[in-house]
């Protein structure tokens, strides 16, 4: 399976998600590490299995092993980081913030990548789950880097169509 059997899997009624698929595969302003890696992590991330076959498919040979685990690494760790941040700003109780979070954050720092590459799967992964502490904290890291808006939004973007499609065809799937 890969971008093209993904696409056709899409009901007309989604053709506006197999133009933004075709649009975004064709992405410049990320290197082809940076924007497969997105792909790839968000696909992990959202956890529908058409949509994760597919972007294996397509991420193959674009993507080495270190890289596609690394980006498996940022969809599994953002889980969990998501969650815990998103519920930390979302409580009133300000003790929450400021209580270390005793959770393991290891591939942080070791991600197998370069760093910013995995923070740019990380924030489109922050995006996908909608947790805003993460992507401020994601986004000056970015900024510290040197990436542009441009190419923090085009993570973005990646991300708010993987999602778009993977629950498309988690829907569709749930009819048949």
């Amino acid at each position: 399976m890969n971008f093209e059997t993904l696409k056709t899997a899409l009901p007309d009624y989604a053709k506006d998600l197999k133009l933004n698929l075709g649009s975004l595969s064709n992405e410049t302003s990320l290197t082809d590490q940076q924007k497969w890696g997105t792909f790839l992590a968000c696909a992990f991330a959202i956890g529908e299995p058409t949509t994760i076959r597919a972007l294996i498919g397509e991420t193959e040979g674009k993507l080495t092993p270190e890289a596609v685990k690394a980006a498996k690494a940022a969809a599994s760790i953002m889980g969990m980081n998501n969650v815990y941040y998103r519920f930390t700003h979302l409580v009133h109780n300000e003790v929450y913030r400021t209580t270390p979070a005793k959770l393991r954050m290891q591939v942080i720092g070791a991600p197998g990548v370069e760093k910013p590459d995995f923070e740019l799967w990380c924030m489109a992964v922050s995006a996908v789950n909608g947790c805003g502490m993460c992507m401020d904290s994601h986004e000056g890291v970015l900024r510290h880097a040197g990436f542009t808006t441009e190419q923090i939004q085009a993570s973005v973007r990646i991300g708010a169509v993987v999602n778009a499609v993977a629950r498309t065809l988690a829907a569709e799937a749930a009819l048949a």
